[in-house]
Order: C-alpha cells, then sequence, then structure tokens
C-alpha cells in the first residue's frame, strides 16, 4: 500500500475526490505559489519599492513559466520549505537577471506558502458549499418525503419509541446546515494573505510594507488581516474543526445506514452495495462504511491540526511542517465525504413495511412509555409507571402482549392511541418538515 491511500492506484475510486485533488498536488501548489510571487512583485512595483519594469516582467513570467515540481525536491529537503528553490528555479527560467533579481523581495517564505495555501483553500470552499447544498437539499426532500413514515427509535441499541423516518434524516442533515452558516467566518479565517517578512514585522519593506500587503490582497481577491498571522494558526484550526464536525454528521448517517440495512432489519436499502469474494449473498453497506472510516480518520488528523496551533516564538518548524502532513488528508477526506453522502441521500430508500414490522415485534412493548403516560391521566402517574412496568414483567415471561394486558385489565379506558404508531410521533414530523423547509431556502 502506498503512503497514503489518497495516492494509490488500486484505492483511489474508493476514497478519492478528484476535484478537491487537484488542489493539493505539488503542481497545483506549485502554481499558486508562482501566483503569490507575481502579485507580490506586481504589488511592490506599484508603490515604487521595485522597479516597475521588472514587477511587470515577473508578473508576466508568473503566468506563464512553468517549473518542475522534482526540480524543488533536493533544495527542499535541506530547507525545509519550497520556496527558496521555487526563487531560484523563477530566476533561472526568467533569463532575465536584471528582473529577476526583484523576486520574492522582502518576503519570507511563509508568506508565499501560506498565501498560496489560502489560494486553494479558496478554491476548495467554493467546491464544499456546492456540495453541502446539494446534500442537504436531497436530505430535505428525503425528510420531506418520509416526514411521517413510522420507525422504531432506538436508544442503546434497543427499541424504545417510536420517530419517523423523517426525523431520523433530518437528524443526519441539520448539522450540515450548522455548516453552511459558519462558512463565511471560516472562509474568511483561511482566505488571507501572508505577508509579515522574516519575522513578522515586514522590515525590508520599510513604510511601505503595510500598503504592499494591502494591495497584494486586492490583487489575489484574499482580505487583508492587517497584521502577521505566521504564529497564529486559528484560522486553520477552525477549518479543521469545521470539516471534522462535517465529516462526523456524516459519519452519523453512515453508522445509522449500516444498522438499518443489517441483516434481520432490512429497513433501507442502499443505492449501491458491495459483494464479498467468498459470499454471493452478500450486499455490504460500503460507502456508509466509508463515511464512518473518513469521520473516524478525520477526528484523528484534527487533532495534529488543533495541537500545531502550538507555535513557538516568531516561527516554528515543526508545528508548521505538521500542518503539511494532515490538512491535505482532512481536505481530502472531507471532499469524498460529501460525495458519497450525497450519492448516498439521492438513492437511499426506506422500506416502510419493513420498519413498520420492526416497530411491533408482537410484543407492544415499544408502546410501554405511551400507555404510562395515558394511565396516568386516570390514575397517580407512579401508580400508572408501577402497573406498566409489571405487566413488561408480564409479557417478556411469555403472558402475552402489553396492549392485550393492557386492554384486559381497564377495560373501560379508551387506550387505542398509546398503540397507534402515527399517534406517538409526537414532533418527529414537525422536526423533519421543519429541516425541510430551511434545506430548501
Amino acid at each position: 500500500m502506498t503512503g497514503s491511500i489518497y495516492d494509490s492506484g488500486i484505492y483511489r475510486d474508493l476514497v478519492l475526490d478528484r476535484e478537491t485533488a487537484a488542489l493539493f498536488t505539488d503542481s497545483a501548489e506549485v502554481r499558486a505559489m508562482m501566483i503569490v510571487e507575481g502579485a507580490l512583485a506586481k504589488a511592490q512595483g506599484a508603490v515604487g519599492l521595485i522597479p516597475e519594469v521588472s514587477a511587470r516582467a515577473i508578473h508576466r513570467a508568473s503566468l506563464e513559466l512553468q517549473l518542475d515540481p522534482g526540480g524543488l525536491s533536493a533544495e527542499t529537503g535541506r530547507s525545509a520549505v519550497p520556496v527558496p528553490a521555487l526563487v531560484a528555479a523563477f530566476r533561472e527560467a526568467m533569463q532575465a537577471p536584471e528582473h529577476g533579481a526583484w523576486i520574492h523581495y522582502g518576503a519570507t517564505s511563509q508568506d508565499i506558502v501560506d498565501t498560496a495555501l489560502a489560494l486553494r483553500l479558496r478554491q476548495a470552499l467554493a467546491i464544499w458549499e456546492g456540495r453541502l447544498r446539494a446534500l442537504a437539499a436531497a436530505l430535505g426532500r428525503l425528510a420531506e418525503a418520509h416526514a411521517e413514515t413510522p420507525m422504531a427509535a432506538r436508544t442503546y441499541g434497543q427499541v424504545a419509541t417510536v420517530t419517523s423516518f423523517g426525523a431520523v434524516v433530518a437528524g443526519w442533515g441539520a448539522p450540515l446546515l450548522d455548516l453552511l452558516d459558519e462558512l463565511p467566518a471560516v472562509r474568511d479565517g483561511v482566505t488571507r494573505v501572508s505577508l509579515s517578512g522574516a519575522a513578522g514585522t515586514l522590515s525590508a519593506m520599510g513604510d511601505t510594507g503595510p500598503e504592499v500587503r494591502a494591495r497584494l490582497a486586492e490583487g489575489l481577491g484574499l482580505s487583508d488581516p492587517g497584521r502577521s498571522w505566521h504564529t497564529d494558526r486559528g484560522g486553520i484550526a477552525r477549518l479543521a474543526g469545521w470539516m471534522t464536525r462535517g465529516t462526523g454528521a456524516m459519519g452519523k448517517m453512515g453508522e445509522d445506514l449500516i444498522l438499518l440495512t443489517q441483516s434481520g432489519f432490512g429497513e433501507v436499502r442502499l443505492p449501491a452495495a458491495g459483494g464479498s469474494s467468498t459470499m454471493p449473498q452478500k450486499q455490504n453497506p460500503v460507502m456508509p462504511s466509508l463515511l464512518v472510516t473518513l469521520a473516524r480518520v478525520g477526528a484523528a488528523l484534527e487533532g495534529v491540526v488543533q495541537g500545531a496551533v502550538l507555535h513557538r516564538q516568531q516561527r516554528d518548524g515543526a508545528a508548521w511542517i505538521a500542518e503539511w502532513f494532515v490538512l491535505p488528508q482532512l481536505c481530502l477526506g472531507f471532499g469524498r465525504a460529501l460525495q458519497v453522502a450525497q450519492d448516498l441521500a439521492e438513492g437511499v430508500a426506506p422500506d416502510a413495511d419493513a420498519m413498520a414490522a420492526r416497530i411491533d415485534d408482537g410484543t407492544g412493548l415499544i408502546f410501554a412509555e405511551a400507555l404510562s403516560f395515558a394511565l396516568a391521566k386516570a390514575m397517580p402517574r407512579p401508580d400508572a409507571q408501577a402497573a406498566v412496568k409489571a405487566m413488561c414483567k408480564d409479557v417478556a415471561a411469555g403472558a402475552g402482549s402489553l396492549p392485550d394486558l393492557a386492554r384486559a385489565r381497564w377495560p373501560d379506558l379508551d387506550l387505542s392511541s398509546a398503540f397507534d404508531p402515527a399517534a406517538q410521533l409526537g414532533t418527529a414530523p414537525a422536526e423533519a418538515r421543519a429541516f425541510a423547509a430551511r434545506a430548501a431556502g
């Protein structure tokens, strides 16, 4: 197996989101860094910090030249950052030393790398926003269609009371709408320019430094933070937490679908299933399992990002490099989870008959809570609870079903609603429809 499963030719069709992955390649990083260097020169030329003719030449070359990422490897292995090798290769490719000498003037490697990352994260967030909205809309349609489709709610893996499939779907989707609400702040935290110089003071650019930073931000369509964020990784950490919560919400959907499709339940049908090498009858819930896996891996990776918030002094190579290991994988996992979850949301089909069969296995024990509240209208609630608890023991001992025992004991009470699944849905239909309306909006 490859060092990263995302690089595997064997597993790529299982785990890879090609659209997101295209933003996290060596070529994409080099191209983004070239764009930043060109925009920096243009901004510096506009304020007279470097010759304007050189600024124009550098900017034009940054858009036209193609650099081999592999050519940056040896120097990056020594320097731990790719920018020294990039600048050297850029100057050589320009074949204009009088202009190339002004490349990267007054900036530091972290300025270029972080700003290049901001450009790519902006693209990634645009992709993910579209997918999140499409996923939420698909779940909203599913919740609306099944707002009143009753099914057994389970706590601790045990049948508890009645809910609706629409309410279950709303539970999957509501956290995703929260992510969309938070997206503007998350985007603002990472789509910002970094230009702080060697130690965060921009001293090499003199009084023009803040203006250069503002012009660089404008030229790249990023925001100007007005300060150095070399050691302030709060925006990256917030993005990591946001993605982890997203994969967690989709992982919850996966966990539920695994259980709802297990043998003996079969309450939903998946749009596609995986096969077994030896058991032809198997229809494995592969995509729900992938959602669970991505959620668990994402949570582990996020821990590294949060730990990397601890940057020592004005630059911390160890913390910064740690981000490089895990942030791309977090992004790839989040992007793939969105694809898988949308496919499931658009294709999953609940089996209302199977759900009805799981509500009452003939014992009627799922209605125990409803019965105790119905009886509490005719007697003190503690007495009602004690009576129902005793009858549940009798049912477990084989004395009959809970509805039959209750009707025999209290023939004058109308207990029909206590044993009607449709009457026991509570707020489930309203919650499903409220989510659907919010998702459609």
